[in-house]
């Protein structure tokens, strides 16, 4: 039996160092990618299961009863996190309802927060009360849609984490300042300016070190409920902030994220600049979404975030997401197909 716990033990442990190692080539090849997330959540899972094995193979009680007691700490701390976000996200959607316009997309959190509330309440009326192959049915797809769910948010923020990490160095050639709606339609707005005070903040910089001043490009179409195009704005706001006029063009045709990094492009290569020697800036909610972009686009450059509101950042990033699950959306439909094909079984044997 021992040398079947050790044996086990190192098998968790080459897979683990396989995982690890995808991880870091993936990495390495595409900082910007959600598989980065999937691969360290996969990794980090096959950690703390090789920990678990190598404890029970050392088969020392003493060890065996804190590690016992560590984890149902940490599982007690878990359940505390989970209805403290349930109550933070309906929070969230009260200063967001009271801040922001009403749409939609500004109520993510409360429907978020009413379903991590109600989830744990319902799963308890369903194992409290027998509904046979029905409640079994019901019971097993939530559990694993949860927690589905939850694999997926967490390795949203990894690979969001991940490609933070890595910070820009001061030495570009061109910054992408990413646009965003203007206020009354033709005005910067709050949001928009950070932004571009973030790329202006970033131009000096570059300025100070190399000398050299890089080429702003202001990204940005003209909305449905705009008079001018946000790439017009924004150059007309860098230039009153000190940008010399030379240094700073406006991009016009964007619609979309995807295109602010295509014509974007289009410009850089126009100028017979490096197409690595660049740099975008978005809101810090936004960043690593435009970098799976910019990446799809052919630049394998590396973005800033601008601060924004607190209370806002919850709201966006489940919006982030959400824009980036309907990008796979084919694979999570796979994924769900699966997990009903898991609830149909266990109700039928259940």
């Amino acid at each position: 039996m021992g040398v079947f716990k050790i044996a086990v033990s190192v098998i968790s442990i080459c897979i683990t160092l396989f995982f690890i190692g995808m991880l870091g080539i993936s990495m390495h090849n595409s900082p910007a990618r959600l598989l980065n997330g999937f691969l360290a959540t996969i990794s980090l899972g096959g950690i703390l299961i090789t920990f678990s094995l190598i404890v029970i193979s050392i088969n020392n009680q003493i060890l065996v009863d804190g590690y016992v007691i560590l984890f149902i700490f940490v599982l007690f701390l878990f359940l505390l996190v989970y209805l403290f976000q349930g109550f933070f996200w309906l929070w969230n959607a009260w200063i967001v309802w009271q801040r922001e316009n009403h749409s939609l997309a500004n109520m993510l959190t409360l429907f978020l927060g009413i379903v991590t509330l109600i989830f744990p309440i319902a799963n308890l009326l369903l194992a409290k009360h027998s509904f046979g192959a029905i409640g079994t049915f019901f019971s097993t797809f939530w559990v694993l849609t949860i927690l589905y769910g939850l694999f997926c948010i967490f390795s949203f923020m990894l690979a969001a984490l991940l490609f933070t990490i890595k910070k820009p160095k001061p030495d570009k050639q061109y910054i992408i300042i990413l646009g965003a709606g203007l206020l009354n339609g033709n005005q910067v707005s709050p949001l928009l300016a950070s932004r571009i005070d973030k790329g202006i903040q970033f131009y000096h910089q570059v300025l100070s070190k190399t000398g050299h001043a890089p080429l702003l490009i202001c990204s940005g179409g003209q909305g449905n409920d705009e008079t001018i195009p946000e790439g017009v704005a924004m150059r007309e706001y860098a230039i009153t902030h000190g940008i010399p006029a030379e240094q700073v063009i406006a991009e016009r045709q964007s619609k979309t994220t995807l295109q602010n990094m295509l014509f974007s492009k289009q410009v850089v290569v126009e100028r017979q600049l490096p197409l690595t020697a660049g740099v975008y800036v978005t809101n810090d909610y936004h960043v690593f979404r435009a970098g799976i972009y910019a990446r799809r686009s052919g630049l394998n450059i590396q973005g800033i975030g601008a601060k924004t509101s607190k209370f806002f950042v919850p709201n966006a990033t489940i919006r982030e997401y959400i824009a980036l699950l309907m990008n796979h959306r084919l694979f999570h439909v796979v994924v769900f197909g699966m997990i009903i094909v898991v609830a149909l079984l266990s109700a039928i044997l259940g």
